[in-house]
């Protein structure tokens, strides 16, 4: 059974790694070693599926139909930025312009326009430090940190190379939030109901 963390190897983990592995298994090479993850839990699973809805609603799914448009939103696509780091975030959007055929892509070589990671007590690191640096690096404009623990999203915006924030937004907020502030984002309807979350 594979162990979750970074599998140390005298040789870089790459793309082919991925593809040996069983198809039941999630996985990312960062940095050239392959780290494996757990299945989500159900409060990671309903941000994601809500943020879907509503940023994938009206930029991906209405295009063309009163929505803003203009974007893809995907849900845990494999995105390769180079032989050695190929991640697949909870969500990432591309402008379609940039992505002009995405269908049959698997990894994707063209770098999103946005990327959202839903942070658990297994990735917390992982997303708050490795892929934040690894994002800048890219050059992925923006960059947005869901935890579904803290009821918060934080929203960066890259600037000559390092990090801006844009904001903090919690359980109660509204927020227009770049890159898609065209709509305003009612952040608690993105994590599960309190009354849902057993007591700790």
């Amino acid at each position: 059974m594979a162990s979750h963390g970074p599998r140390q190897d005298p040789r870089k983990a790459t793309w082919e790694d991925l593809l040996a592995l069983d198809e039941d298994v999630r996985a990312e090479v960062l940095g050239g070693s392959l780290v494996t993850m757990p299945a989500p839990l159900p409060r990671h699973s309903r941000a994601q599926r809500s943020l879907g809805r509503f940023v994938g609603g009206p930029f991906d799914d209405d295009d063309g139909a009163g929505g803003p448009g203009g974007w893809w939103i995907f849900v845990e696509v494999d995105i390769r930025f180079g032989p050695h780091d190929i991640v697949r975030p909870d969500v990432s959007g591309w402008r379609r312009p940039r992505l002009p055929s995405p269908g049959s892509a698997r990894p994707i070589d063209v770098a999103p326009d946005w990327v959202c990671e839903v942070v658990s007590p297994s990735s917390a690191s992982r997303d708050r430090v490795t892929k934040r640096a690894l994002y800048a690096r890219a050059s992925i404009p923006y960059y947005w940190i869901i935890d579904p623990d803290a009821r918060s999203l934080e929203a960066l915006k890259l600037v000559e190379g390092r990090w801006l924030e844009l904001g903090a937004f919690g359980d109660g907020d509204r927020a227009c939030i770049e890159p898609f502030e065209a709509i305003e984002l009612e952040i608690g309807r993105l994590f599960l109901p309190r009354e849902s979350e057993p007591e700790m």
